[in-house]
């Protein structure tokens, strides 16, 4: 099945005659449901944090939640993320991870919180009516779709269509008023155009965190309010990335053969 918008060309292509650079074969592991599937067999529900636990972001995070809010998970994995939220009082969490084998090792580490709930699912097609959720969340979870890309700048148009096609869904299920919050590394400049579409009806603005130690990575909450507009500038942006590419440079005039006297091409 062709996923929507494949075959049309988006900013940050190539131009003709360039090729694209192959990925590191070890990243297109991060695409396979058997890589998972045989990581959550050996370490089961033990909690794996991928970039950072609860506490690292609850202060951003907290002024977008209320206690009654129907919570969207999607590709838990083995974080403690859904169960801290619930610690905390979001009770209403609904997780979400194509990984049969996690969400099995997740249902049993959690059987003693009943309001969370588990689903093995793909992101790309959610089973859920529309209007469904007031928070949906995500942490690093979209990042898995850009593993086999070497160029952020040029992102392929197999992976813009598969982010768009996630996006749609997300916009879907969420409720006017709710919003998306997405955590990742991936930066202003390459992230935004992704979720700066008009057709998703958000608004969208990030946060830049990050630890006060030197040398260490920011990251970067992006927060989607579904109902409200886009600001002019991050519409821009999302137009941008289905306008395509500039074209090439023309090639520089053919130097003069060796034996021309050189006096005659000066022009005065």
């Amino acid at each position: 099945m062709q996923p929507a918008g494949a075959g049309r060309r988006t900013w940050g292509a190539l131009p003709p005659g360039m090729e694209r650079r192959r990925a590191p074969a070890a990243n297109r592991r991060y695409r396979q449901r058997r890589f998972w599937d045989g990581l959550y067999r050996r370490e089961g529900a033990e909690p794996r944090e991928w970039l950072g636990a609860l506490r690292r972001f609850l202060p951003h995070l907290q002024p977008e939640l209320r206690p009654a809010d129907r919570i969207l998970v999607l590709g838990c994995g083995n974080s403690a993320l859904s169960h801290d939220l619930y610690e905390l009082g979001y009770t209403d969490v609904t997780s979400i991870d194509y990984s049969p084998a996690c969400i099995a090792a997740m249902r049993a580490r959690y059987a003693c919180c009943p309001s969370l709930h588990w689903a093995v699912m793909d992101i790309r097609a959610l089973a859920f009516p529309d209007a469904t959720f007031d928070v949906v969340l995500e942490k690093g979870t979209l990042d898995v779709l850009m593993v086999e890309e070497t160029d952020p700048w040029n992102v392929s148009p197999q992976a813009t269509a598969t982010m768009h096609r996630v996006l749609a869904e997300v916009s879907r299920v969420l409720r006017p008023g709710g919003c998306f919050i997405s955590i990742t590394f991936a930066q202003p400049h390459f992230r935004k155009p992704h979720y700066a579409q008009e057709v998703f009806g958000w608004s969208l603005r990030h946060i830049a965190c990050g630890d006060r130690d030197a040398g260490t990575f920011h990251y970067f909450l992006y927060i989607m309010r579904k109902g409200q507009p886009l600001d002019p500038t991050d519409l821009a942006l999302g137009r941008h990335l289905h306008q395509p590419p500039p074209p090439p440079d023309p090639p520089p005039p053919p130097a003069p053969p060796d034996d021309e006297d050189y006096l005659f091409a000066i022009q005065l």
